[in-house]
């Protein structure tokens, strides 16, 4: 009986970690892994900690007394996200992808919870402390849309025609939104959200094509209205985020308040140059720019390496979301195509948000830089989004005629 229960428990151990780590030989055709996406997440973390030592070394010697204190911490956990992302591009992303669902409900208490218990930093209650560990619960509300929506779509299968399916996903993807922007105050990532979402949607239904079309055509009137609406609003509001649309319209009569951070940030682009003043020479980050590490890093890059530096970072960024639309393009299955349709869209929508910002484009919104800032939360969640698609291309399998 005893050996009977030990082979039962051997079994029940083998489905399990079956689950997690399928046996490769069974799969048919020549193994593929996309060294390329981890080439370029390699380069691009460590283009981030170049650039973080560079920006908050000055900083960190101010406030702390040892000029690492930024760096070491970023240092030591990119290297242990590496090692995860690694770990996790081995495992199956269908196992991955069944715990969306629990991730998703989480997530949203996790918001919820924000609100009460939540640590303030900087004026901000964004962050949730459990022990030694603090995290940003927006984060993992990312996380949770990329796993669980197109769970839910592949489930939906051909009843994702129509309006109903869609406006389901709308709404699931809302209440996440909704939640980050009114319980941790959080609008930028909130409109990641709302866009990954809309983003998942649009790829997933059979008029995908027509509706992005005509979205494309209406977003022109639709953005001289909002911000025809936003002037008027913003000159009878006093509101904080009226006073960054304020500073947005015209930094220059703001440059004392709101319009600070934005002036200086001007200030270090237009310093720049084709090739900048040379690395860790920026000025602007002497405490001219505010918090230049996390958001306005961009700004220091430029001023820095110039425009040549600018432009190598952002084709940087343009590989790696390249990269990631052939595993979307080539995933073995609809689950895995569109996980990493919803990675793609969330670090397409950062970027380009945070460059947006930095130019002044668009309001600030205080979006961080992808693997460029400062944030641990940030870089672990990436980490584990970037393995997830690595585990999306390690199921790939090529033929003989087919080249990449």
């Amino acid at each position: 009986m005893a050996s009977k229960r030990k082979k039962k428990k051997q079994n029940v151990l083998q489905r399990f970690f079956s689950g997690i780590f399928p046996d490769r030989k069974s799969w048919s055709g020549e193994p593929y892994y996309d060294y390329n996406l981890l080439a370029c997440v390699i380069l691009l973390v460590s283009f981030g900690l170049v650039m973080l030592y560079s920006t908050s070394a000055y900083t960190a010697k101010v406030n702390y007394g040892s000029d690492m204190t930024f760096f070491a911490k970023q240092a030591g956990l990119s290297a242990a996200c590496i090692l995860g992302m690694l770990f996790i591009s081995r495992v199956d992303y269908h196992w991955i992808a069944n715990w969306g669902a629990w991730l998703y409900l989480i997530s949203n208490i996790l918001l919820i919870l924000t609100r009460f218990v939540g640590r303030n930093v900087k004026g901000a209650t964004r962050w949730i402390r459990i022990g030694p560990v603090q995290f940003q619960t927006a984060e993992i509300a990312k996380l949770a849309i990329i796993l669980f929506l197109p769970s839910v779509i592949v489930k939906l299968g051909r009843n994702i025609k129509g309006w109903k399916a869609p406006a389901m996903l709308v709404f699931l993807g809302a209440i996440t939104s909704v939640l980050t922007w009114k319980f941790t105050n959080n609008l930028s990532s909130a409109m990641i959200i709302a866009g990954m979402t809309l983003v998942l949607v649009i790829v997933a239904h059979p008029w995908g094509t027509k509706i992005a079309l005509f979205g494309g055509i209406a977003a022109v009137p639709a953005v001289l209205i909002i911000r025809s609406v936003a002037v008027q609003i913003a000159q009878s509001s006093d509101s904080f985020r009226w006073q960054r649309i304020r500073a947005w319209l015209n930094p220059e009569s703001e440059s004392s308040g709101t319009g600070y951070q934005i002036m200086q940030g001007l200030y270090a682009l237009g310093s720049g140059g084709l090739f900048g003043k040379g690395l860790g020479n920026s000025a602007q980050k002497l405490g001219a720019v505010p918090e230049a590490q996390n958001d306005m890093i961009f700004t220091i890059v430029c001023e820095e390496l110039g425009v040549f530096g600018a432009a190598l970072l952002t084709m940087l960024f343009v590989f790696l979301l390249y990269r990631l639309f052939f595993i979307a393009q080539n995933a073995p299955d609809l689950l895995g195509s569109l996980i990493v349709t919803g990675i793609f869209a969330q670090v397409a929508l950062q970027v380009i948000l945070n460059i947006a910002v930095v130019l002044n484009v668009i309001p600030a919104t205080g979006i961080t830089l992808p693997f460029i800032s400062y944030g641990g939360t940030s870089i672990v969640f990436l980490m584990m989004e970037m393995g997830i698609a690595l585990s999306v291309a390690d199921k790939i399998r090529l033929k003989d005629e087919y080249t990449i």
